[in-house]
């Protein structure tokens, strides 16, 4: 069913004033919005068919009325003002950005801070390397029963392991492996090493003692681990700050589940393109313990083909517009600064661009 631009205006008054009060709104209340031009026995009929079109829900027969996931969602998508910083705003972000990167070892778990502080919300930030694959293949033959494995990724990064065997063999034998590697195994991503690749390097080499076998295990897990997200969380105990939150066992549910590791994304999140603002409203979310909160994330170009995200997550009854104006401005600003460029000039206006989540995980 189409909604009016009467029930529309009625719907952005509702959850402005329920962010701004978290208190049921009740007709009175909208009644006294001068744009609206309308009696309150016409509001109260508005509300209430809002209520029956699921955009409102009413907690008690005498309350106001509260929005949905369905009123937030319409709010978000159509309705509400995109914000941007104020230049004495934008001034103020780029020093504090400037500040956290100035360390850079510690530029990630910096910026969840600073997005923490300046939203009042529990802030994640996560970096994910690109298409991590191995770049190079050197094994070291020591003795009869032990060789060492030196892997060099497309990152740069070198890992080495090791190797005491129960059998002995040749240095002939790991040459020829180290060669076989570095000719099949180079370039290829964690899922592109078959059993059948790993079969035919075997066979090829003749290998009857199973190195074949420790080399792509090895392999695999540091593949596996590189590709695992960098991530820091920031700012847990806000949550005690929101009146939703102030339900102990409902507060701890959370904390708990985002101290712990659990993720506030969907895969596809990640594929978000720089700059853009993405909003999982309620039972948008991935996890039950985020049904009840809401997800703000923008993506970031963090260099050398690693892309980063930037989140917040608080109740539903957030001030999206003003939140995602935050992320999209730090977003720029690390793609800028740690994708090879600048950070933004002072007073730069931040882009701001909402994008539907990606409900394909469910």
């Amino acid at each position: 069913m189409a909604i009016s631009e009467r029930k529309k205006k009625i719907l952005t008054a509702v959850v402005e004033e329920y962010i701004r009060t978290a208190e049921p709104v009740g007709s009175k209340a909208i009644a006294q919005i001068g744009s609206l031009k309308c009696s309150p026995a016409t509001i109260r009929n508005e509300l209430a068919e809002l209520v029956s079109m699921g955009y409102l829900a009413q907690p008690h027969t005498s309350a106001g009325r509260v929005p949905t996931p369905m009123g937030y969602r319409l709010y978000v998508n159509e309705l509400m003002d995109r914000q941007r910083l104020s230049e004495e705003e934008a001034e103020d972000l780029n020093r504090r950005l400037n500040q956290r990167l100035q360390d850079l070892d510690d530029s990630i778990g910096g910026v969840s801070r600073l997005a923490s502080q300046l939203t009042d919300y529990p802030a994640l930030a996560l970096t994910r390397q690109a298409a991590v694959s191995a770049q190079r293949f050197d094994l070291i033959y020591v003795d009869a029963n032990t060789f060492i494995i030196v892997i060099t990724l497309s990152s740069n990064v070198a890992r080495s392991k090791l190797v005491r065997l129960p059998i002995s063999v040749d240095q002939e034998l790991v040459q020829r492996l180290g060669t076989l590697f570095n000719a099949s195994f180079t370039g290829k991503r964690e899922e592109e090493i078959t059993p059948l690749l790993i079969h035919s390097t075997e066979r090829a080499a003749d290998d009857t003692a199973g190195i074949t076998a420790v080399i792509t295990a090895f392999l695999l897990e540091q593949l596996h681990e590189a590709a695992e997200p960098a991530t820091f969380l920031s700012g847990e105990n806000m949550l005690l700050s929101q009146p939703e939150f102030r339900d102990p066992d409902k507060a701890h549910r959370l904390m708990s589940y985002l101290s712990e590791g659990g993720h506030i994304l969907p895969p596809s999140a990640a594929a978000a393109g720089t700059d853009e603002v993405r909003v999982f409203i309620g039972p948008e979310n991935v996890a039950e313990e985020l049904k009840d909160s809401s997800v703000i994330v923008a993506s970031f170009d963090a260099g050398d083909g690693t892309r980063g995200l930037i989140g917040v997550v608080g109740p539903t009854r957030m001030d999206y517009s003003a939140v995602a104006a935050k992320l999209s401005f730090l977003a720029a600003g690390l793609s800028r600064r740690l994708g090879g460029g600048e950070a933004p000039p002072e007073g730069m206006h931040n882009k701001l661009i909402i994008k539907e989540p990606d409900n394909s995980h469910e």
